[in-house]
């Protein structure tokens, strides 16, 4: 008798994950845009972002309730990407989010 032995993508698994969990979601979607900052981070920033959206329903239905289209948010959170400042507000207001600032920790002395 053979197991039928079921495979699933690490990128899959990643999308369910974050999917069943919604404050690990925001987690990665904080560090995301953390990484934004770091010129040699960047890539991995903006492909956070996109692993979350798709999280939340798919590229398709995060850009149609975005305003923008699904080729226009697969350009802006490629790794070259350079979203405008009102894509990704539209897409963080569209996954339950909104942009903050705080102010940058440093060394006392």
């Amino acid at each position: 008798m053979s197991k039928l032995q079921v495979v699933v993508s690490h990128h899959d698994a990643e999308i369910a994950e974050l999917r069943a969990d919604r404050e690990l979601a925001f987690a990665c979607v904080k560090a995301a845009m953390q990484s934004l900052d770091d010129p040699d981070n960047r890539a991995a920033g903006l492909l956070a972002l996109r692993t979350v959206a798709e999280a939340w329903g798919g590229l398709g239905a995060v850009a149609a309730e975005a305003g923008i289209s699904r080729e226009a948010l697969y350009r802006a959170f490629s790794p070259t990407g350079n979203p405008t400042l009102k894509t990704l507000l539209a897409v963080l207001k569209t996954v339950g989010l909104r942009l903050s600032v705080e102010p940058k920790h440093r060394a006392p002395g």
